[in-house]
């Protein structure tokens, strides 16, 4: 199988994944005008967004860069995470994935992102 070239784009925001409550309201900071996901489970209420719109005392894990796979992506398409996901993995760099019904978003720490851009550079997908 042939491995997809993407070209992604970094986003400015730092971000935070936050665990709430599963019967907790959605908080109105979480609806932002930017990147927000909303998952709600049996057992959580999770919430992606920047990191600024956390409150104080909101159980959350900071300091995320998200990569945008740029363009929409067919839902037929094979391999774009495992792509990104397996360049990652390869140099040791834990990450988290959002998939949209456009796109797919890859999250990696802050103090890893020089690491995993160069990997994903070497993968040849493009970065922006």
């Amino acid at each position: 199988m042939n491995t997809p070239k993407l070209s992604l784009i970094i986003l400015h925001d730092l971000f935070a994944v936050c665990k709430l409550r599963a019967d907790e309201s959605i908080p109105s900071w979480a609806l932002c005008n930017s990147f927000c996901s909303l998952t709600r489970t049996p057992d959580e209420l999770s919430i992606v967004c920047p990191q600024e719109l956390v409150p104080e005392g909101v159980e959350a894990v900071r300091q995320w860069k998200c990569l945008r796979v740029e363009g929409k992506l067919d839902f037929g398409s094979v391999g774009i995470l495992s792509s990104l996901t397996s360049s990652l993995a390869g140099v040791g760099i834990s990450m988290f994935a959002i998939s949209t019904y456009d796109t797919d978003y890859l999250f990696v720490r802050e103090s890893d992102l020089a690491r995993g851009v160069a990997a994903l550079l070497k993968a040849g997908h493009d970065i922006r």
